[in-house]
Parts: C-alpha cells; sequence; structure tokens
C-alpha cells in the first residue's frame, strides 16, 4: 500500500524550497547540539576546578585589646574580621590574612 503523498508530485520550486527548509532545520539542529554542548561543558568545567580548590591554609596569632572578647570572625579573600566587644562596645577590626597586620577598625555606635 502507498501512500497518498506518493503521488503528488512537487514543481521544482516547491523541491528547491523544501531543500531550503530540510537544510535550515539541519543547521539550527548543529548549532543547537553545539551550544549544549559548550553549556554542558562549562559547567563541568566550573564542576571540576571547583573540586581542586582548595583553600588556603591559615595560621598564626592576632593581637587584640586586653579584655576583649570575641564574638566572631570571618575570613575573606585577602582579609579577616573579627567583631570583639571591649567595655561595651562592639567594633570589628580587619587583619591582613597573610601578614595579620591591622588594615582597619569599624565602630558600631547606637542612634542618639
Amino acid at each position: 500500500m502507498t501512500s497518498p503523498d506518493a503521488d503528488d508530485k512537487l514543481d521544482p520550486q516547491q523541491e528547491r524550497i523544501l531543500r531550503k527548509l530540510r537544510g535550515f532545520a539541519v543547521g539550527s539542529g548543529v548549532l543547537m547540539g553545539f551550544g549544549f554542548l559548550a553549556l554542558f561543558g562549562a559547567i563541568g568545567y566550573r564542576v571540576v576546578v571547583g573540586w581542586q580548590s582548595v583553600p588556603e591554609t591559615i595560621s598564626g596569632t592576632i593581637q587584640l585589646p586586653q579584655g576583649s572578647q570575641v564574638l566572631s570572625a570571618m575570613v575573606s579573600a585577602d582579609l579577616i574580621a573579627v567583631t570583639i566587644e571591649r567595655q561595651g562596645l562592639v567594633e570589628t577590626r580587619f587583619f591582613d590574612a597573610k601578614t595579620r597586620a591591622p588594615r582597619g577598625t569599624l565602630g558600631f555606635a547606637g542612634e542618639p
């Protein structure tokens, strides 16, 4: 049994348009395939590089004022932030992560 479309003959102009359409569809599919490969390659690269990166070990002593109490400490890329309470005042002191040298102080006060 043959399909009903087998008897329909296309004229040359319709065949040319059909070939162009098929070519565009194949090109679009190939381009989308490369896009997916690039996307999954980038995600895979970020995952693998993330597993290979190991944080740098930090050790040493930071001198704080006598009588101060450490409330929190946080390490960023090249900065250590230590929040302390001293004589009833809360302040955050910043230190260089490599040399432990002081980089600044941020005080906190209540509104009048």
